[in-house]
């Protein structure tokens, strides 16, 4: 008789992020190997089992899906101390449940819209080395940083001197993401880089690279 493969119970557990109004639920299982970036709730309904399921609870406002994690932004008229708890055992049900979490084609249709975003950026010579400068920086430097916080801040775009970055997860809506991009990352690029003269943060996106 073939054995059953049995898996370890899901671990659960809950990371403070610098926005108030984010929280990082950590799990001891691989959920997504990427970035899904959930701030809508048709996108999520189209892509996501589980940031579907979030959604239909009314103090979720946006769901963010990395690695071993999930970062949920709360609506701003509910506390912590009383959905914490309730999100949590509603996530660990439903992966004991093996519900999806992201479906397959998403990564490739995300890059299919940022594509088309993006259309209007062409770079070449100096601006396509500047531009691969930035990445490695941001790479590098910035994303594990910004990982650890249950969020991304990933490249958008590059136009006379101006770094544009999209904020993702915690990133997105934090009270201090204009310190961290100002006093963080802009200062770190404009000393790396002489050209950057400002960093931005675009409103909103969905990112993968």
């Amino acid at each position: 008789m073939e054995e059953k493969k049995v898996q370890n119970p899901i671990m659960l557990y809950t990371e403070q992020t610098p926005n108030p109004a984010s929280l990082k639920f950590v799990t001891n299982r691989m959920l997504y190997n990427g970035i899904a970036d959930f701030r809508e709730e048709d996108l999520a309904k189209e892509w996501s089992p589980l940031a579907a399921f979030l959604f239909e609870q009314p103090f979720v406002s946006q769901v963010y899906i990395s690695n071993n994690f999930v970062t949920i932004t709360k609506e701003m008229n509910y506390d912590w101390s009383e959905i914490m708890i309730p999100l949590k055992e509603k996530i660990k049900e439903f992966i004991n449940n093996d519900g999806g979490i992201v479906a397959d084609g998403f990564k490739e249709k995300m890059e299919e819209i940022n594509a088309q975003k993006d259309a209007g950026y062409k770079y070449s010579g100096d601006e396509k080395e500047i531009v691969q400068k930035i990445k490695d920086l941001l790479d590098q430097y910035v994303r594990p940083a910004v990982e650890a916080d249950g969020g991304n801040i990933a490249f958008h775009s590059w136009h006379n001197g101006v770094v544009t970055v999209i904020l993702q997860g915690s990133c997105s809506g934090c009270p201090s993401s204009t310190i961290t991009l100002k006093s963080g990352i802009e200062a770190m690029l404009q000393r790396m880089i002489p050209e950057v003269k400002e960093v931005r943060a675009e409103a909103e996106g969905y990112c993968e690279t």
